[in-house]
């Protein structure tokens, strides 16, 4: 027997076994270390001694307390034997020829073994057909055990660093600090607050145009100048307005709007003109007010739609260089400390030996590939500790007095995306840390750390994903196996695009939708409400489906704002790839809350205030194959409605059935 044997086995054994029930509970002296097999290693001089091949191959033997004997477990495969397994040796030169290309393949098979009986695994209910590692089957609101019916060209690395946790809270910093400035700015040069939402919108539509080496920073856009953020300052000058409630509130709402106008006249190097134009139509207004009694809410309304036409060109010329400022002023910001992340991301690099490259990779192939997980064209350093601190239902990582929280059920999620996904730990060492990395760079990109006391910020447009029952229907009428805009957290599918394809791509991200080039297969696309990247995502799945004769298909889900219609809106219906349109009226559908991660169950079917436009994009192919029929639309639309999900969740529990159903994939073989 080697000298491994007497090694105790708990640094030997694979990180994170395979889920049977709520592993994640169980306590452990090292957070993420779980406790191992059941048994104990046998010393060396008990029987027989592990041949040194059946080591390299990852045996050991382990004593059964239960059966009295000893049995053999592999560590890489998760295979367990009661008898010896058989030793095949290679039949090459593993030091002049490592591959065996210079030696025939052997024409009669190997010798079996010198046992008395027959190999048998461990446990009757075990399959006899080969060496397999256990399939797990994770209960929950997804199905990852759907294969893509994607296929795309083989892509080059990125360039992006892997998920650190140093350089993560950096850059998280960075990112509060220009969320604080943006604030500030606002308040001191306008008198407003920023507007809600408008900075997340801001990251996602400079991402659009952004060549850049930070995956959440801009660093390299033209043109500087946001044009969606100078709009919604604009829109909020002088005051920000909203619907009032009463009659009362809609008077003292013009009042306000024209007081503020004539403010910003005086207090700026306004033009004579339009000072006197402003001043006029204030006057009057305070006029009107005065001597009017009894007015109805309607004559208020109408009163201030008609000030601010002929007041607001003048206050737009008038601030738009100090709104110009602000804008110019935090992208120039945000090139500063994406420069900085860059240069702590190399520091640490150096410490190893790396360094991210200049420029990034391009494809010199064109073969045809089943769709995987982005891959980094560099190594990863070694990663810092990240506590993991069990709690009832939920897990809470910790790193440097920076906790997030997560539910167990998802944290177990993510575990077996990671099993699916990712390749360079299979021992599960770096898992912990790439999890609180992800979960730093969502509580950071929304603005707010997430937890079940205060999940309530709306973000519904940015993070909400479809029911459970639509997803299944999608799935099973019209062969949808990916997600265009998802996360970690929220994906039905195993395979999906996000938004990070550093620190997503361990969890099966293909990364940004944009940059996916698909040749064939069925899409869900639920983009989150930013103008500049609905548009962008309508006109980049025309160039796909224009660019090939595969069967390719978009079911794209938008909000149903009209006056004035999104331009994403007005090109999905007026696509020559349309092949049907439907509307889902507001209050007759719901979605998955955006914190569904850290949410009660009760709190995670969130009803939808606006209704959602359905429309489905497909080439010749992708028509024939998945024609949304009448039937399979009505279908879907049974699938959105309210309480649906509950019924299915509850219809489970009484007679415990899976969807087994996988759709077809297509026959198109990998060259």
């Amino acid at each position: 027997m080697n000298e491994e044997a007497d090694i105790k086995p708990i640094e030997e054994r694979p990180v994170w076994p395979p889920l049977e029930g709520n592993s994640l509970q169980v306590a452990s002296p090292h957070p993420h270390i779980p406790l191992t097999p059941q048994g104990t290693p046998i010393n060396q001089g008990f029987e027989c001694e592990l041949p040194f091949e059946l080591v390299q191959q990852g045996w050991k033997k382990f004593w059964s307390k239960r059966e009295s004997r000893p049995y053999f477990w592999n560590k890489l495969t998760g295979e367990s034997l009661w008898e010896m397994p058989p030793v095949v040796k290679p039949q090459f030169d593993s030091l002049s020829d490592p591959l065996g290309i210079a030696v025939t393949p052997p024409q009669t098979p190997q010798p079996a073994p010198q046992t008395p009986l027959p190999l048998g695994k461990r446990r009757a209910s075990e399959d006899l057909q080969g060496p397999q590692a256990k399939k797990f089957i994770l209960a929950g609101p997804w199905d990852l055990e759907i294969s893509t019916n994607v296929i795309i060209f083989e892509r080059p690395p990125c360039i992006y660093m892997h998920s650190h946790p140093e350089v993560e809270a950096y850059r998280c910093a960075m990112l509060a600090k220009l969320r604080q400035c943006y604030q500030e700015l606002c308040h001191s040069r306008e008198a407003i607050d920023a507007p809600k939402d408008s900075f997340n919108r801001w990251l996602m539509e400079r991402k659009v145009i952004d060549t850049g080496y930070d995956p959440l920073l801009s660093s390299s856009c033209y043109p500087e100048i946001s044009l969606s953020m100078y709009k919604e300052i604009m829109n909020d000058i002088p005051i920000k307005l909203v619907r009032p409630k009463f009659t009362g509130d809609a008077r003292k709402q013009l009042s306000r709007w024209a007081e503020a106008a004539k403010t910003i006249m005086e207090s700026r190097n306004a033009e004579a003109e339009s000072r006197k134009v402003v001043k006029w139509n204030v006057d009057e207004t305070f006029q009107w007010l005065r001597k009017t009694v009894g007015a109805t809410y309607d004559d208020f309304q109408d009163r201030l739609a008609h000030l601010k036409q002929q007041c607001q060109p003048h206050l737009t010329e008038t601030v738009r260089t100090s709104v110009e400022g602000i804008c110019l002023k935090l992208y120039n910001l945000s090139c500063d400390y994406a420069k900085k992340v860059r240069e702590k991301s190399n520091s640490i690099l150096k410490e190893h030996s790396m360094e991210l490259p200049s420029q990034p990779f391009t494809s010199q192939t064109l073969r045809k590939v089943w769709c995987y997980p982005v891959q980094f064209a560099i190594g990863c350093p070694r990663l810092p500790v990240v506590e993991y601190l069990p709690d009832r239902d939920q897990a809470m990582l910790r790193y440097q007095s920076d906790t997030l929280a997560i539910n167990s059920l998802y944290l177990q999620k993510l575990e077996h995306l990671y099993r699916h996904n990712c390749f360079d730990d299979r021992k599960f060492e770096l898992f912990i840390p790439r999890v609180w990395v992800m979960l730093k760079r969502y509580a950071t990109f929304l603005g707010v750390n997430p937890t079940p006391n205060n999940a309530n910020p709306d973000i519904r447009d940015t993070q909400q994903s479809l029911p459970v029952t639509a997803f299944e229907c999608l799935n099973k009428t019209f062969g949808v196996t990916f997600e265009c805009f998802a996360s970690p957290l929220n994906c039905y599918f195993r395979q999906y695009c996000s938004a990070f394809a550093d620190c997503d791509s361990y969890f099966g991200s293909r990364g940004p939708f944009l940059n996916l080039k698909a040749l064939s297969g069925s899409f869900q696309a639920n983009p989150p409400y930013c103008e500049e990247l609905m548009e962008a995502a309508v006109i980049h799945m025309e160039g796909l489906l224009d660019d090939t004769l595969e069967p390719l298909s978009f079911i794209v889900l938008v909000p149903d704002y009209r006056e004035p219609t999104p331009a994403a809106l007005v090109r999905l219906e007026s696509s020559q790839f349309k092949r049907k349109q439907v509307t889902i009226p507001a209050y007759e559908h719901e979605f998955r809350h955006g914190f569904q991660h850290v949410l009660n169950r009760t709190e995670l079917n969130v009803r939808s205030n606006h209704g959602t436009v359905i429309v489905w994009l497909q080439n010749g192919a992708g028509y024939h194959k998945w024609e949304p029929t009448e039937e399979r639309v009505q279908a879907l639309l049974e699938a959105f409605r309210p309480g649906r999900e509950r019924e299915r969740d509850r219809q489970e529990l009484l007679s415990p059935t899976r969807q087994g159903a996988v759709p077809e994939k297509p026959e198109v073989a990998a060259q």
